[in-house]
C-alpha cells in the first residue's frame, strides 16, 4: 500500500514539474516553443484535475495566456484559448473561475471581433468565451 502512495506521489511531483515547466516556456521568444508549452498544458488539463496546482498558480497561468492571447498569432491563439477553456473548468464556478473568466473575457472578445485573426482563432476564442461564461460567470447578462 505505502509504495503505490509513494509511487503516485513521486508521479503527481513529476507532473506538476513538468506542469511548471510549460509554464515557464510560455513566457519564451520563440513561438514554437510557446506552442509546444501549451500543447503540454492542454492536455494536462485535459486529462486530470489539477485545481490544487492551479489555485496557487491561476494568477501566473492567466498573464501568460493574456500574452499569448495578445502577441502570438494564428495557432498560438487557438491554444492560448483552448487551455483557457481548460483552465476555467478546472477552477470552476466560485470566485477564481470568475476572476479568470473577468480578466480576459475583453481579450477573448477582442480576438473574436478582430477580423484580421486566424479563424481557428477566433473559433477557439469563441468557444473559451461561451464555455468560460456558462461556468464562471457571475454576472447573468
Amino acid at each position: 500500500g505505502s509504495e503505490a502512495a509513494s509511487e503516485h506521489g513521486q508521479e503527481e511531483e513529476e507532473a506538476e514539474d513538468r506542469l511548471k515547466e510549460h509554464m515557464d516556456t510560455l513566457l519564451d521568444k520563440s513561438a514554437k516553443a510557446r506552442q509546444a508549452a501549451l500543447q503540454g498544458l492542454r492536455l494536462a488539463l485535459s486529462s486530470r484535475t489539477l485545481s490544487e496546482f492551479l489555485l496557487e498558480r491561476r494568477l501566473t497561468l492567466t498573464d501568460s495566456l493574456e500574452k499569448c492571447l495578445k502577441k502570438g498569432k494564428g495557432e498560438e491563439q487557438a491554444l492560448a484559448g483552448s487551455v483557457l477553456t481548460l483552465l476555467c473548468l478546472q477552477m470552476g464556478s466560485g470566485p477564481e473561475g470568475e476572476e479568470v473568466f473577468r480578466s480576459l473575457k475583453p481579450l477573448l472578445v477582442s480576438v473574436l471581433t478582430d477580423s484580421t485573426a486566424s479563424p481557428s482563432a477566433r473559433q477557439s476564442c469563441a468557444t473559451a468565451l461561451g464555455m468560460c461564461c456558462y461556468i464562471a460567470a457571475a454576472d447573468l447578462e
